[in-house]
């Protein structure tokens, strides 16, 4: 390498502007350990994603972009508990040293850390492909961590923002031959590339709906799979809850609406993945205060559906025929559910 490690780590990790101090952080990078002080009456959340280059993101992805989308995706795990972000570990695998690249990926994780006040922790660097994986920790009252397993029959189901976007973006970023990319203007590929680099952690989202929300779940997989994860989570014994979804209802954005053919928008927007937007299920009893605190945060939240004894997801349409949901989200070994 051009760079020892440590010097790599010390030029462009280990700086005050990325590891700057936080309450709950008693000592960051620089020594073997990071220390934590948990304070009394909370927990401490911590969730880890790892994202291979050509699996993830594309090989040519830009690298601060890169960097705001691996911090983002780990905070969005935070989100959907409900937990205010701490700190965040890094390991990067790095094929070869480009100071130009490092330069540019630090300068992401700057701005995401900065945005979300999660300071950098520590971390590791090896040769290797591509791959990055971030670790992140925060804070949760006890007993107030949003999980899965809440959901009741009669519960309403929300989703925030708009779904489908993302997805979307991921053949408008890597070009595959004979894709058409007249329909899209400047505008239409600045918010897609947003979507899928630049996804908003609904970090105040989350942290408002604790005490509202009986379950509540990040889309990364696809609403489908997603949505089924709760359901599966808050089965009692053997049975599990389903779903009823309206398919009128589901937020889409206009860019979306406009690129999509009608037969294909339902199938993109349940099953695309990486909206890393919110679902959570919402007892009847706590839907208008749930309503009322996205409200003040001027963030979009749409009831999508409810929670119903019969098991699966089924889609109501317009007219009110409802039909078993016939979609999958994206899974990374075949059948398996991927956590």
């Amino acid at each position: 390498m051009a760079l020892a490690e440590f010097e790599l780590i010390r030029q462009y990790f280990n700086t005050a502007e990325l590891t700057f101090s936080r309450p709950g952080i008693v000592l960051g990078p620089g020594d073997d350990c990071a220390l934590l002080a948990v304070p009394a009456g909370s927990h401490l959340a911590m969730s880890m994603d790892t994202l291979n280059e050509g699996v993830h993101f594309p090989a040519d992805a830009d690298a601060a972009e890169l960097a705001q989308r691996c911090l983002r995706v780990n905070l969005s795990d935070l989100a959907a508990m409900g937990a205010e972000p701490l700190g965040f570990t890094l390991a990067l695998s790095l094929p070869s040293v480009s100071e130009h690249w490092l330069q540019g990926f630090s300068s992401g994780l700057l701005a995401c850390a900065t945005q979300y006040q999660c300071s950098l922790l520590g971390g590791d660097t090896t040769r290797g492909p591509l791959a990055i994986t971030v670790q992140v920790h925060g804070l949760v009252p006890a007993g107030q961590a949003l999980r899965r397993d809440g959901a009741r029959v009669g519960d309403r189901i929300y989703v925030t923002g708009t779904l489908g976007d993302a997805a979307l973006a991921l053949p408008y970023l890597t070009r595959p031959p004979g894709f058409d990319l007249t329909a899209l203007r400047p505008a239409d590929r600045a918010m897609l590339q947003a979507a899928f680099y630049r996804p908003v952690a609904r970090v105040d989202a989350g942290m408002a709906l604790r005490g509202l929300a009986s379950a509540a779940i990040d889309i990364s997989d696809g609403l489908a799979s997603d949505l089924t994860h709760i359901l599966q989570a808050s089965a009692v014994g053997t049975i599990a809850p389903g779903a009823v979804l309206d398919s009128a209802s589901v937020p889409v954005s206009d860019v979306f609406s406009r690129l999509v053919d009608t037969p294909e928008r339902l199938s993109l927007a349940l099953a695309g993945g990486d909206d890393y937007e919110l679902c959570v299920t919402v007892p009847a009893q706590y839907e208008a205060q749930a309503q009322a605190a996205m409200q003040a945060l001027g963030l979009q939240f749409t009831r999508i559906g409810e929670v119903v004894a019969d098991s699966g997801i089924m889609v109501r349409d317009g007219s009110g025929v409802v039909q078993p949901l016939r979609l999958n989200g994206y899974r990374h070994f075949g059948n398996e559910d991927n956590e």
